[in-house]
């Protein structure tokens, strides 16, 4: 071997110099791929629609869902549930989700005025229905009577199920109920507590029906 040649070489390589070396090179080739990405990012956030549904989801469809009163043009999964819909994508997160099997109703919204398990339902079902959430019932400063009415009658503890349960006890008012609180328990069937305030939401529930 010349001398030209060992010269061409550093003398006694280490590791931590080849791990610099190599470690530049790979830093330098992720940010020349990530440049042209940037550069399209533009077009991306001024897509109105992607930006409300979030990333893009291989075969998503777009749908149209008219919450509390407010459109909400989506692209999604075409096997997202409802209650996924609304708590993740649209972002009212007052609807719980609690056994996501249509077991303990603490899911439950309003559909063109009838309630609905939201875990059971596919986004795409509701395409242009009329949907109501617990935020579309009222407000802290004008709440729905059935609102005011559990916070009186103490129709809570942890609250995780009351959002479900208010909603279940909104549309039993324009359902078919005898007038013992036997009646309301058979209707309320569906929505569990898990804290036991059975006896608290019943007098809720007709203390509102005496109202009405």
């Amino acid at each position: 071997m010349s001398d030209d040649d060992t010269q061409s070489y550093p003398p006694n390589p280490t590791r931590r110099k080849f791990l610099l070396t190599t470690g530049s090179s790979v830093a330098a080739s992720m940010v020349a791929a990530y440049v042209p990405a940037l550069a399209n990012s533009d077009s991306v956030e001024s897509n109105s629609a992607l930006t409300e549904a979030g990333p893009n989801i291989e075969g998503a469809v777009p749908i149209k869902l008219r919450i509390n009163g407010k459109d909400h043009e989506l692209r999604v999964d075409p096997r997202t549930t409802l209650l996924d819909c609304i708590r993740e994508t649209v972002a009212l997160t007052g609807t719980k989700k609690g056994c996501d099997h249509g077991q303990c109703g603490a899911c439950t919204v309003h559909v063109n005025g009838k309630r609905v398990l939201s875990c059971l339902n596919l986004a795409l079902m509701n395409d242009g229905k009329e949907i109501t959430t617990i935020e579309g019932l009222g407000t802290p400063e004008a709440m729905h009577p059935m609102q005011a009415a559990f916070v009186a009658s103490d129709g809570y503890q942890c609250g995780y199920c009351t959002s479900g349960q208010i909603m279940s006890a909104v549309a039993l008012l324009k359902e078919p109920c005898g007038p013992d609180d036997a009646a309301v328990k058979e209707l309320m069937s569906g929505n569990i507590c898990r804290c036991g305030a059975y006896a608290n939401i019943v007098a809720a529930i007709q203390q509102v029906r005496k109202g009405a």
